[in-house]
């Protein structure tokens, strides 16, 4: 697991520079991604830890994968991310938690994660852009999808995918751990 200092400071460098290279000024970027001026500055500063809902709407606003937002490493031809280096991006004190294990920008971003939800746990998502899709293959235990409102159990080997712009989230209130791998594809921003 990377150092969260190094993390924090990946994502000041790469923010400011890919926000730069698009051409958005910080109020531009405060009014794509929902998220304040005074934020923004905080974090390319590394004076912050945001949460994820606010790494995810500054990733979106600027058409890139999360990955590549907190991406502190040169970026190769092939990427490798050895286990150690995935970000665990969330967990709990009961031992849930959500990791990102690699991302891409082709044509808009593509994540891919690996997540583990403890019994009676569950992490709700914020919608996202219009055109995002989401792809979960459960792997063990059995999880409780909702999907703007409504629940859909998937059972561990089964593979669920839906567009992701409304609200939805991730729950577990079965006995054992509900363990899932997830892509999400976002639109490229127009």
């Amino acid at each position: 697991m990377p150092d969260l200092d190094v993390v924090a400071q990946a994502l000041a460098r790469n923010l400011k520079r890919l926000r730069q290279e698009r051409g958005y000024s910080l109020d531009a970027l405060a009014g794509r991604s929902g998220v304040s001026r005074g934020m923004i500055i905080q974090i390319e500063q590394a004076r912050t830890n945001p949460s994820i809902g606010t790494v995810v709407r500054v990733a979106d606003a600027l058409g890139l994968s999360i990955a590549r937002l907190l991406d502190y490493a040169d970026s190769p031809t092939v990427r490798l991310v050895p286990a150690d280096r995935a970000l665990r991006l969330w967990e709990t004190p009961a031992g849930s938690h959500g990791t990102l294990q690699a991302g891409a920008e082709a044509p808009g971003p593509l994540e891919m994660w690996s997540w583990r939800i403890m019994p009676g746990e569950g992490h709700d998502s914020d919608p996202h852009p219009a055109g995002t899709t989401e792809l979960i293959r459960v792997d063990a235990g059995v999880l409780t999808l909702v999907v703007n409102g409504e629940e859909h159990l998937v059972p561990a080997g089964a593979t669920a995918s839906f567009e992701a712009s409304g609200p939805h989230g991730y729950h577990n209130p079965g006995p054992e751990p509900a363990e899932m791998t997830m892509a999400i594809s976002v639109p490229a921003p127009r």
